[in-house]
This record gives structure tokens, sequence and C-alpha cells, in this order.
């Protein structure tokens, strides 16, 4: 098993941002990041799994669907799958944390174990959780150590610690399928001409709404606006290429994205670290 690789070698310094996203074998269904971050922003986007993350120095600020949290060491930063969420620093020395991102399977096992039905939601996004905390950041630790029955054992108690004490059954909110028709017939053409979207006034005259009208239907629905929903596709489809081992300089043009500086800012805008070393800790895993 390879060892997962930093970004940035120097992690001493906790001014110098540096950032590990990797896949651990002995947590099937789940990738994870270490990270410290300073001037790094994330923009408006989503994960298909949920995102959980201890912070373990300096404060990270994010939105999310419930408002804005502001998340200090020892408190968890919660969003789930497909929730609009952002990122930065919430004080000058940026913020540093461990994140799971376990696919809605493995959430939902374990809540099903717990007697939870559905795919399990949370009382709120910035939970203070002392003991979830200090077991996911074990288990984290084992994981960094290729400890596969702690590292195994450890996030499955802490994730249904979490579920028993802020988690709360899914509550039915407004979808793709409940949107305008002609918001749903704008999202099959992006989707569809994700290498030549139209312009929005052109998307707008081809599903019959005004371009104003149509920003606002489609981020009501969407949660992100036609061109940040086409970048967002385009990013969960280089991720889907670069775990299949398609070179980071194919993948860019492969989903639509001008060329490689135009492909790894948006990358590291929504994940955190640039897409070859996210292919090299993922492939080497």
């Amino acid at each position: 098993m390879g060892q997962p690789r930093d970004v940035h070698p120097n992690v001493e310094d906790p001014r110098v941002e540096h950032a590990r996203y990797w896949r651990f074998p002995g947590l099937p269904g789940t990738e994870l990041l270490t990270a410290r971050f300073v001037t790094t922003s994330f923009v408006r986007h989503t994960h298909p799994t949920y995102t959980i993350g201890v912070i373990t120095g300096g404060i990270e600020e994010y939105t999310h669907p419930g408002g804005r949290a502001r998340v200090g060491p020892g408190g968890l930063a919660v969003v789930g799958p497909g929730e609009v969420h952002t990122g930065h620093a919430g004080v000058p020395e940026g913020w540093g944390y461990r994140v799971f991102y376990p696919s809605p399977d493995v959430v939902g096992d374990i809540a099903a174990e717990l007697g939870m039905r559905g795919t399990p939601a949370f009382t709120e996004s910035g939970i203070h959780a002392p003991e979830v905390a200090r077991i996911l950041v074990d288990a984290h630790l084992a994981a960094d150590h290729g400890d596969a029955l702690t590292a195994s054992a450890l996030t499955r108690q802490g994730l249904g610690l979490l579920l028993r004490t802020h988690g709360r059954a899914p509550v039915a909110e407004p979808t793709a399928h409940s949107a305008r028709p002609e918001v749903e017939r704008a999202r099959r053409v992006l989707t569809a001409r994700l290498l030549d979207p139209p312009t929005l006034e052109e998307l707008a005259a081809e599903v019959g709404m005004g371009p104003f009208a149509l920003t606002r239907a489609f981020r009501a629905a969407h949660g992100l606006p036609p061109h940040a929903y086409v970048n967002q596709v385009r990013v969960d489809r280089a991720r889907a290429l670069l775990r299949s081992g398609h070179p980071p300089g194919d993948v860019a043009a492969r989903v639509g994205f001008a060329d490689q500086p135009h492909f790894t800012r948006h990358f590291r805008r929504h994940l955190g670290v640039p897409p070859g070393a996210y292919q090299r800790a993922l492939l080497a895993s």
C-alpha cells in the first residue's frame, strides 16, 4: 500500500498551506483529507458524499444551506451530500482539519444499525461534540498509519455517536424533479454541452425564460447559478476520470476546461488540492 503524499512537504510551519486528499483501503467508500489552509477559499460547491471535518487548529468559516458556521478547534464542520457550501479562514492564521468524505451508503448503513431510516441528516452544521471529535481524529490518525482495524472501528464508532447525538431523519426538500420544467430543460442542456455551453441568453431563449428569471429559478433548484453548475459537473466528471487513471492534461479537455491552468484553478477551488496530487494520492492508496 502506498503512503499518502503531501502537496507541500513542509507541514511544520503553521503559516504554510498543505493538503493531502487520499483514500485508505481500510475505509471503503470514504475519502480523506488532511490540510491546513490560510489563503485558500472554496467557492460554492457540493460533494456527492458527506463532509465531516474535525477542526484541529484555527477557525474555519463557511456557508451552508442553513446559514453560516464558524468552527474552531475540536469542533465539527458537517455538510450533507449535495449541499452547497463554501469555506475560508476565520482568522489570519487559517485553519487545519482532518476530513472524512463517507458515501451516503456508508453513513446510511451505520444509521440503519441504529434504527434510523432513510439517508440521515444532522440537526446543525457546526457541531460541538468533543467526544466525537476525539474519536474521529484517532480514526484519521490510524488511517494515516495504515492501521485498518483501528481506523474502521473508530470511524464507525465516531459516526455512530455523531448520528445518535446530532442525527435526524431526512427532511423532504425541493429537488430538481419539483423545479420548473424550464429549469430542468436548462440543466439537461448544460449537462449535455459541457464542452461548449451556451451563453446565458442563448440558454434562456432555448428554454423560454428570461435570463434573470432563469438564473434565479436555477439557483433555487440546484443551489448554484448555471455557470457554477457547469463547473461543478466538470469537476465531478474530472474526479471520476482521474480516479480511473486518465492523465490530468487529457482530463481538462475531456470535461470542457479551456486549458490546464483553468482546470487546476477550478479543481483547487472545489477540493483544495491540484488534480495531479489528487490522482497520485488516490492511485497510490
